[in-house]
């Protein structure tokens, strides 16, 4: 019932639940916790969610900012179909840039700096949806 099934893994007390609502033996709860404490999913997860990191709360605007693209919309007259979102965690303020799914990350450095930098100025965090070799190329360009 842990990891088979509709259930999946949900955790120990969750699956104790679910178990007691069918069966009943002295040792269900030890034996619960035994087999969810040896679930390799589970422990991989729990690792998973140590890694994320608190940010630190911005003290003034565009100081921190987060970075997301929004891939496959309809083209519009330009050939864009893609959009740049770039939200300053202060203010909750954001710039939507429009530009082509197949631009570069040069490209996309090239309209974060046209478009952010020179209205604010370079951030000091930025946290990007995208895989570290585009992140890396985009640091390189700008």
């Amino acid at each position: 019932m842990h990891a088979g099934g509709l259930v999946g893994h949900f955790g120990q007390h969750k699956t104790i639940k679910a178990v007691e609502r069918t069966f009943y033996w002295p040792s269900l709860k030890r034996d619960v916790a035994t087999i969810v404490g040896q679930c390799r999913t589970c422990q991989l997860a729990k690792q998973q969610k140590q890694i994320l990191t608190l940010f630190s709360v911005p003290s003034y605007s565009w100081q921190d900012v987060s970075l997301n693209f929004i891939l496959g919309i309809a083209k519009t007259q330009k050939r864009h179909d893609s959009i740049l979102v770039v939200v300053d965690r202060f203010f909750k303020m954001a710039h939507f840039i429009m530009y082509s799914k197949t631009s570069v990350a040069s490209r996309v450095a090239a309209l974060f700096f046209d478009h952010v930098i020179k209205l604010h100025e370079l951030p000091k965090t930025m946290v990007f949806d995208k895989n570290v070799k585009f992140v890396s190329y985009f640091w390189q360009t700008l």
